[in-house]
This record gives C-alpha cells, sequence and structure tokens, in this order.
C-alpha cells in the first residue's frame, strides 16, 4: 500500500487490520472514504491476505458524514450525484471485498459508520461502542436501509426517527454483534475470529462470502440452487481434496487456496 493519511493498514500473518484515522471523530471525508475503497481493492486481489479487520483509532468508531467537506465539496451541478456515489461505492467495497470483514467497533458508529459495520461480514462491540443514525437531526437521511440488515422494524424506526444510539451491551443482547468486550479485549477478539477464518481454505471463505452475498435476496428455493451450484464448484478445488484428506488422515490441513 502506498502512503495513505487517514487510513493506517498494517498486514500481520494472513489478516489485515485497518484503522481509520481521521481524527477527531474519523468523519468519513472524501480522502478516508476513497483510500478505505482502495485498500479494500487492493485486498481482495492480494493472496496473502485472508481476512480483515475494520476499526477506528480514538474513542470513536466512525462519527458520520464529513458535513463541513460535504459543504466544500457541492457546488455546483453534478457534485451532489458524484459525492453520493463514491459513499455508496466506500459501502459496498466492505460488502464485497473477496475477503471477510469484521467489524471492531470501538466507539460510536453513527450514520456512514453504521452502513459501514453493517456492510462487514461479522461485528465485535466494546462496551464503548454504539450504533446510531443522527440524520434526523440535522435534515438528511441516509443509513436506514443498511441498518435494516442489522435491527427489527421497530427499533430502526425509532433509531431512524429519534435519533436513539443503541450501546454495545444492547447490540449484543439484540443478536446484532457477536459479542460485547470490555475495550481492551476488543481486538484481541477480533484478531481470534480472524485468525480462526485465515486458517481455513482462502478459496472456501472467498467463494463462500460471494454466495451469502449473491443469495441474501434470493427465495429459498433460488438461494438454495445457487449455494448448491458454489459447493460443486468448491468441491473440485485442491484446497477442498486437501482438507477431506486431512480429515481422513487426522491431521491439520495446508491450504493453497486453489
Amino acid at each position: 500500500m502506498h502512503d495513505l493519511s487517514q487510513l493506517r493498514v498494517s498486514i500481520t500473518g494472513h489478516v489485515a487490520l485497518l484503522t481509520l484515522n481521521a481524527p477527531p471523530v474519523n468523519a468519513l471525508t472524501r480522502i478516508l472514504n476513497d483510500e478505505l475503497t482502495e485498500a479494500l481493492d487492493r485486498i481482495s486481489e492480494l493472496d496473502e491476505v485472508r481476512a480483515v479487520i475494520l476499526t477506528g483509532d480514538g474513542k470513536v468508531f466512525c462519527a458520520g458524514a464529513d458535513l463541513k467537506g460535504r459543504a466544500e465539496t457541492i457546488k455546483g451541478p453534478g457534485d451532489l450525484p458524484a459525492h453520493s456515489r463514491r459513499t455508496r461505492e466506500c459501502f459496498h467495497a466492505i460488502r464485497e471485498c473477496a475477503k471477510p470483514v469484521i467489524a471492531a467497533v470501538n466507539g460510536a458508529a453513527l450514520g456512514s459508520g453504521l452502513a459501514m459495520v453493517a456492510s462487514s461480514d461479522i461485528i465485535v462491540a466494546s462496551e464503548k461502542a454504539s450504533l446510531g443514525l443522527p440524520e434526523v437531526d440535522v435534515g438528511l437521511l441516509g443509513g436506514c436501509r443498511h441498518a435494516m440488515r442489522l435491527f427489527g422494524h421497530s427499533r430502526l424506526r425509532r433509531m431512524a426517527l429519534t435519533g436513539l444510539r443503541v450501546d454495545g451491551a444492547e447490540l449484543y443482547r439484540l443478536g446484532v454483534a457477536e459479542t460485547c468486550t470490555t475495550p481492551e479485549n476488543l481486538l484481541a477478539t477480533a484478531w481470534e475470529i480472524a485468525n480462526t477464518i485465515a486458517a481455513k481454505s482462502p478459496v472456501s471463505t472467498r467463494m463462500g462470502k460471494h454466495t451469502l452475498n449473491v443469495i441474501e435476496d434470493m427465495s429459498l428455493r433460488d438461494g438454495y440452487r445457487y449455494e448448491q451450484d458454489m459447493t460443486a464448484q468448491i468441491g473440485k478445488t485442491e484446497d477442498a481434496r486437501e482438507a477431506q484428506l486431512a480429515f481422513k488422515e487426522k491431521r491439520a490441513p495446508v491450504f493453497k487456496g486453489r
């Protein structure tokens, strides 16, 4: 990765750690938006990376849209559609990243921050974490469709219409987050999950995530049929044969990603 100014990227073993670093509250500036999109696109094609952890530096995960920067960016015809496109493609870059993304939510994830979390595959939350849709207080909308992937009807509408924030303990109670940890244990928990994923066949996790994305909005019949077709494809890979042989020989598999 070349020099990034608002995103820190480090790769340890087979896991990439992406840390939002746009003080003071990691608002989604145009720079951060573009750097995150680029980093995820590159990671999709880096064979050495098998899982991703996404977190925020400081006390906030992401406080949402950069309203000041938005006003400076949107000045003439075409500026708003271009801004909107960049923003939604950032969220899609998380969802469509070929490698599973674990959101380690260290603090408030509001608006755009909530959309980032909802676009991830697995969510772990700190006791200091919260998810919210504050747009109602600044005359805007955004993030509700992403939030529908996480919350039920009444809770979502209460969040959208009142600005209610849902804390880490409640996220765990609702089944939105896998766990609610102390702030000190948040990254260790995310790393444990990431390393477990990284130990699996990278071709299986890549094709598995792709399949989960595709079947999400399908009917039961069509979705399961697609899943069966993808299972047949995975079963033809070298990694699948190695997994079955290792199981038979009662040893740890050695995957090549093919």
